[in-house]
């Protein structure tokens, strides 16, 4: 889960690390706001708050030197949309005087259990262009601190000397928080170094594990206590399952379990040209005789406005194929106005049950044992909705 940059910025300045003054405007206050906060003097910069890359080239980011502009840029900015996330919360934050804009970040690759390293003396909105990979200096260490600081001690020299010391300073002191943290990514661009020599967290990315959450009380509160602002986060603490909305133009709802297997639907759909609506681990070993999960997941996906059909994957373990069968027939009923075709990929410990069900209850759910023959169904299925 990536956290928005004003709890990131929180996190790091909790921990002590210098980061420019903020305050979070909501969507809904944004009216309320009549003047500039006294704590934060002009100029400053309106900042949309999405969980994903490329704000600034989309808008996003925009600086305010004059108090009567600050409504009408945060009515701008609060009115976005950017690669599919509706700007609920705009970050007010001051304007750092910098000379320089460096770039720094470790990225967790679980695989081998490495922390990959990347610094450089060159940041901003542009550092992904193939233009700057010669400047971009890169390490994978083992996943611990020691390993991760002398990483850090060998790349500094291959540094110029005005970014030197401050990348060193920064990368040295984001360390313990990457490790107390579990994260998996964090990522400050752009690093700003001032006229003195010392730098300031422009921007910061840190993305997070929710399975650690049982471990990070502090992360989990954030999500807790911030509902509005990560709904599919603050779902998966109340309810205990996986739902992430991906495009919501998206023409086809997910209703799976298994995260691995979800993922391949996903990737399937779109290599096949397809707009997954949702990526979802519903967890069918936790439905407990109660068909509300998949209730609440069926009206996620009944809201989608361009939903043309609908695939449910449920591969059965400890939970009889029937059982299942006999929740979905309820959850159907129970959301009457999804009215896309319904394929349903089954496999496992009473199929022949779950087929006896579903037909008996006169839902028209086309059950299918064959991955690939599943796809192609619910494919087919949207296409023809769409002609």
């Amino acid at each position: 889960m990536m956290l928005l940059e004003h709890d990131a910025k929180r996190l790091l300045a909790d921990a002590g690390l210098p980061v420019p003054s903020g305050r979070l405007v909501r969507s809904t206050d944004i009216a309320g706001l009549a003047s500039v906060p006294p704590a934060l003097p002009l100029p400053l910069v309106v900042k949309a708050q999405v969980p994903v890359g490329g704000r600034g080239k989309a808008g996003g980011i925009r600086m305010v030197r004059d108090a009567d502009a600050l409504a009408h840029t945060l009515h701008a900015v609060g009115g976005l949309e950017i690669r599919g996330h509706k700007v609920r919360a705009c970050r007010l934050e001051q304007a750092v005087d910098f000379t320089g804009e460096a770039y720094l970040s470790f990225t967790l690759d679980a695989g081998p259990g490495n922390v990959r390293l990347l610094m450089s003396a060159r940041g901003g909105m542009d550092v992904e262009d193939p233009s700057m990979r010669p400047h971009l200096l890169s390490a994978a260490v083992p996943a611990d601190p020691d390993s991760l600081m002398a990483g850090i001690d060998t790349l500094a020299p291959h540094l110029p000397d005005a970014a030197r010391a401050p990348l060193m300073a920064a990368a040295r002191a984001l360390v313990p928080l990457f490790f107390r943290l579990e994260a998996l990514l964090v990522e400050i661009n752009p690093l700003f170094i001032r006229a003195d020599g010392s730098w300031v967290a422009g921007d910061a990315k840190l993305a997070v594990d929710e399975n650690a959450f049982v471990r990070q009380p502090e992360l989990a509160a954030i999500v807790r206590d911030n509902p509005d602002l990560y709904p599919e986060a603050a779902l998966k603490l109340e309810q205990g399952y996986d739902y992430v909305l991906l495009d919501p133009d998206g023409d086809i709802g997910l209703v799976t379990t298994g995260a691995g297997l979800s993922m391949q639907l996903v990737d399937e759909l779109v290599a096949r040209g397809r707009r997954p609506f949702n990526f979802c681990d519903i967890r069918t070993g936790q439905f407990r005789g109660d068909p509300a999960r998949l209730i609440e997941v069926l009206e996620r996906i009944a809201a989608g406005p361009s939903i043309r059909a609908v695939l449910i994957n449920f591969f059965a373990g400890h939970t009889d194929l029937g059982e299942i069968a006999r929740l979905l027939v309820i959850a159907l009923k129970a959301v009457p106005h999804l009215k896309a075709p319904v394929t349903a990929r089954m496999i496992g410990n009473g199929l022949d049950r779950a087929r006896a069900i579903i037909r008996e209850a006169g839902e028209p759910v086309r059950i299918e044992t064959d991955l690939e023959r599943a796809i192609a169904l619910a494919i087919n299925a949207a296409e023809t909705a769409h002609a």
